[in-house]
């Protein structure tokens, strides 16, 4: 079995909800947490051992003739790992700097000898997709791709949401429709290697079974200040164990970084 452990993995596992707490569709804010030119870099471990790198740049760009910010997730294999695994991962994305909707997505995978690539395209004025895999699909309204979720959760006014609130948007993956849920855990300090950050953590709600023993073996903590980055990650999975990302380096951040606490 192949196994794909990165960043993004996150964005794609399937979940289920609560219907006793609250569901929620923020809308995004006016003012962005993010700007051209901001780049974050993660380190991946799996226990001590470290098994990769995950690279997230932004960029600007122009899509028929409109500007839009273009992301650029890459995930890379290191060690041991990149002997077993020989991940080479890119995810790109084109979305609406106001919105935050997809306009193109494209996912170029090379996992050892597996490949796969694929294209796909967003029209907003009827609510489909067109794969150059499998043609068109009929999706739901203000539907997102993997990179674009990130970037719209950091967008979130998170002073209007409540401790146990779960979050909802629908994501367009491997040319299916995927409704993914978050709850939010309001607000925690945990170390990293910048010091002490305060933070909001999430949980993705993922679905009990194969990979996963609780619904919320995955926690995500974001800065608690304007940038929102994503700061640290961990994923509980029943085989591989305990899966660690870690924010390793920023640049070009938005606005001044105030989630520092301590630097011991």
């Amino acid at each position: 079995m192949r196994l794909r452990i990165n960043l993004i993995l996150l964005f794609y596992l399937v979940a289920f909800y609560s219907t006793a707490q609250e569901i929620l569709t923020p809308s995004v804010k006016s003012t962005t947490a993010f700007i051209a030119g901001e780049n974050l870099h993660y380190q991946i471990r799996y226990g001590f051992v470290v098994g990769g790198t995950t690279t997230i740049s932004l960029s600007d760009d122009n899509y028929n003739n409109e500007p839009v910010f273009h992301a650029v997730a890459t995930v890379r294999t290191s060690g041991m790992a990149e002997v077993i695994y020989g991940v080479n991962d890119v995810y790109e994305s084109w979305f609406d700097k106001k919105t935050n909707l997809s306009h193109k997505q494209i996912r170029n995978i090379k996992e050892g000898n597996y490949t796969h690539y694929n294209e796909v395209t967003y029209n907003r004025r009827n609510n489909t997709v067109n794969s150059k895999l499998t043609g068109i699909h009929k999706v739901p309204e203000k539907i997102l791709d993997l990179a674009t979720t990130l970037y719209y959760i950091r967008r979130i006014d998170f002073s209007k949401v409540n401790e146990g609130d779960i979050l909802f948007v629908n994501i367009f993956f491997s040319d299916e429709i995927f409704p993914f849920y978050l709850r939010y855990r309001g607000k925690e300090t945990i170390r990293t290697k910048f010091g002490k950050v305060s933070c909001l953590k999430i949980s993705p709600v993922v679905e009990v079974g194969r990979m996963f023993k609780t619904p919320d073996d995955v926690s995500i903590w974001l800065t608690d200040d304007a940038n929102c980055i994503p700061v640290s990650i961990e994923m509980d999975i029943r085989i591989v164990g305990k899966i660690h990302l870690k924010l390793t380096k920023y640049e070009n951040i938005a606005n001044p970084s105030t989630f520092l606490t301590s630097k011991k």
